[in-house]
């Protein structure tokens, strides 16, 4: 199917911040930023690792934020992204094998899960999930928010650590599911809900941190959020750049402070 442009994509635009180029990229690369396709769980990293970015370099990246699975689609329809940025290394993979992506990309982090209340809600975040389960019981849960398992990596991971804690099935009828985890925690935070799963990283984010308190998941009751990244066919040398520049110092210290991990670390 080939790709359909009047579709929309939520595309944050990074502002000029320099203007020294990188002397072995060609000027005329400032012409056309790429597109990054980026799991929402990255979407305060991200912004704040693309202005560092461009502050350093005066190169300028496009950032479009949103369901990895969908993503994926996307890709496979023609989307004109350059990298794809997942939060489940398994479309990574998929995409290699189809020959959509230079080759099988690099792990540039793991994620983690944690349930999340806003300041007021009866929920009280703890790690077993303790009181949502007694919360269930007593039939004082109306709304619990999650992003969809279905194409969303970490609303997968929810429902797996909510079927290793025994709360899948009787809280099915209550859920709300976000398009992509950064909705889900609008949902959990909205004052609608008792509360949700979402990613760490966005519960570190300072404008959601104030909002409300989370409790980390117990890893273990989850497949790991292997995340990895990867150059498309069609990337050129500013998007071979900054997916580089992933892994330097100045991007990990901030993939560090919103809760990502590499396995050395």
């Amino acid at each position: 199917m080939p790709f359909d442009s009047s579709r929309r994509y939520v595309l944050v635009a990074i502002t000029s911040l320099a203007l020294t180029a990188l002397p072995t990229l060609p000027a005329l690369a400032q012409k056309d930023a790429p597109v990054i396709a980026v799991a929402s769980d990255l979407q305060f990293a991200i912004t704040e690792i693309a202005a560092a970015f461009e502050a350093e370099t005066g190169l300028r990246v496009r950032l479009s934020l949103g369901s990895t699975g969908n993503f994926a689609r996307q890709i496979r329809e023609g989307a004109p992204f350059e990298i794809f940025m997942a939060a489940d290394e398994q479309f990574i993979a998929q995409l290699d094998q189809e020959g959509l992506t230079r080759d099988a990309g690099d792990l540039y982090a793991i994620g983690r899960v944690v349930v999340m209340a806003a300041h007021g809600a009866t929920l009280t975040p703890d790690a077993g999930l303790d009181t949502l389960a007694d919360m269930l019981a007593a039939g004082r849960i109306t709304r619990f928010a999650i992003a969809n398992p279905e194409h969303a990596p970490y609303g997968m991971r929810a429902r797996e650590a909510l079927i290793a804690r025994g709360l899948w099935d009787d809280l099915q009828p209550f859920l709300v599911m976000g398009e992509n985890v950064s909705q889900a925690a609008q949902f959990a935070l909205s004052g609608n809900a008792e509360g949700g799963i979402i990613a760490y990283s966005l519960a570190l984010a300072p404008q959601i941190a104030v909002r409300g308190t989370y409790a980390l998941i117990p890893e273990d009751w989850h497949e790991p959020l292997r995340q990895r990244m990867v150059l498309l066919n069609d990337a050129g040398p500013v998007a071979e750049a900054f997916y580089d520049y992933m892994m330097q110092p100045a991007a990990r210290a901030i993939m560090d402070r919103y809760g990502f991990v590499l396995p050395e670390d």
